[in-house]
């Protein structure tokens, strides 16, 4: 009995025994296989996101560095190397579409900026709607020796539309060095915002100074060489002789080469990965022969005034941009300044109703704006701008022909009468893409004395063809 019953008890235990440690220790042992498996892939999987984030982070440096050398390379270096999208033979033809709806308090036939001639393109815009200027041009590598570009442009003038080639020129891809040149009809290399066509301006109009020292924009027939140092920080430095048939020296079409001289030092650079700089300085020197330009006569009369003597202008610009890591895609930020500063020393003889003056004419003046774009999301930026002007004008009536003297200094345009011209102006534009952009802009102007004129216009901007690179 005592036997049955310890083997009852014996089998009584084995039976109650309990199996679940033995099955937690093969959980365990699967759950840490599991962990150190997963530990396993993560790490791989963040070493993999690491190098690709390097990779991208080297690209995305490379493209920026790419976009500054390319922005602050000269015109001709990019075009030799391909940089601008021409192809060696095929021409690269653009189109652009400019024209605006303008409105003014005041009446813009009467526009003028006390002390200053105005001559070339410095007047307003037409009243109502108006084409602005429509640009079509073809480029290429002529050879492996030349590129060539002409630019033919359509624009309102008053009440009739004009053609006229507004550049055309080629440059020498061979020359050693560093070294570049230009030679036909181009825009000048003085200043920061000469050069570049109105398409690309930030602003609808030119700054004041632009109106009264180089008439809006000087271009001309001629020459330039350019050299370029082999630095890390740009370095560039030219000169250039025009023939001087267009505002500051004249519209004289029989002459040849020399009447205006220009030299210009311009220096760039990178301040880490997000900011970029450029300044520079420039003269032009023009020796005038009739440089005409409307008076205002007080009496209805049509008048008018023609300046003949020496012109010597000196600018000096600086230009800031930022923009996240170098892409300006998302944001940017532009500052953007000019100064100038002029000499005149010559004759002025005013006519008013078949009647002649002489005036002895010395002046001083000056002049500078500032204006700041920013690009607060893709596609949008706002911007605003302040112009002012000065003019210390000596002028001495040696010969009134029969007007009155007093009349005549103040009705030739070259009085300020204690006026300093000045502006403000806002703006904001929309570009749907790279190829359109539309523009509204104010001016707050007080241009003229004891005259506030409110300018509204909207602007519109269309590109078709061929798009290169912009400048800095």
């Amino acid at each position: 009995m005592k036997m049955h019953q310890a083997g009852a008890l014996l089998c009584l235990g084995l039976i109650s025994a309990d199996p679940v440690p033995a099955q937690e220790q093969v959980d365990l042992d699967e759950i840490r296989q599991q962990m150190e498996q997963l530990r396993k892939d993560y790490e791989a999987q963040l070493k993999a996101l690491e190098k690709r984030l390097e990779k991208a982070e080297a690209q995305a440096e490379q493209n920026r560095t790419e976009l500054v050398e390319k922005e602050t390379r000269p015109v001709a270096q990019q075009r030799a190397s391909g940089g601008l999208g021409n192809s060696a033979f095929n021409p690269a033809i653009s189109l652009v579409l400019q024209g605006s709806l303008n409105s003014y308090s005041k009446n813009p036939d009467s526009y003028s900026l006390p002390g200053f001639q105005l001559g070339g393109e410095a007047g307003l815009a037409a009243e109502g709607f108006t084409l602005d200027e429509t640009e079509l041009t073809a480029s290429a590598n002529v050879d492996q020796w030349f590129y060539a570009e002409t630019t033919i442009a359509l624009h309102d003038d008053e009440h009739d539309s004009e053609v006229e080639v507004e550049e055309a020129f080629a440059e020498p891809l061979m020359l050693p060095a560093g070294l570049g040149g230009r030679f036909g009809r181009f825009y000048s290399d003085v200043g920061y915002l000469n050069r570049f066509h109105t398409h690309t301006w930030d602003f609808h109009d030119a700054p004041l100074a632009y109106r009264a020292f180089l008439g809006k924009q000087y271009r001309d027939d001629g020459i330039r060489m350019n050299w370029t140092a082999p630095t890390s920080t740009y370095v560039m430095i030219g000169a250039e002789t025009y023939a001087g048939r267009q505002f500051p020296a004249g519209d004289e079409t029989d002459k040849t080469l020399g009447d205006i001289q220009t030299a210009f030092l311009k220096l760039g650079g990178d301040i880490g990965a997000s900011h970029a700089w450029q300044g520079g300085v420039s003269a032009l020197i023009a020796n005038v022969h009739d440089r005409e330009g409307d008076g205002h006569s007080h009496d209805g009369n049509q008048a008018g005034s023609s300046f003949s003597g020496d012109s010597n202008l000196y600018m000096a610009d600086l230009v800031y941009k930022w923009a996240p890591n170098g892409n300006r895609r998302q944001r940017n930020f532009t500052l953007q300044t000019e100064y100038f500063y002029r000499e005149e020393d010559g004759d002025v003889i005013f006519t008013e109703g078949g009647s002649s003056a002489l005036m002895d004419y010395n002046g001083d003046q000056k002049g500078w704006y500032a204006q700041a774009v920013y690009q607060f999301m893709p596609r949008w930026r706002v911007g605003t701008r302040y112009d002012w002007l000065n003019a210390d004008n000596d002028l001495k009536v040696t010969n009134p022909g029969g007007l009155d003297p007093d009349e005549v200094i103040s009705e030739s345009g070259f009085d300020s009468d204690s006026h300093d011209p000045e502006r403000w102006s806002l703006m904001v534009d929309w570009s749907p893409s790279e190829f359109s952009r539309i523009r509204a802009q104010y001016n707050h102007d007080e241009s003229r004395p004891d005259k506030t004129d409110n300018q509204w216009s909207l602007q519109y901007i269309m590109g078709l063809g061929s798009h290169g690179a912009h400048e800095f």
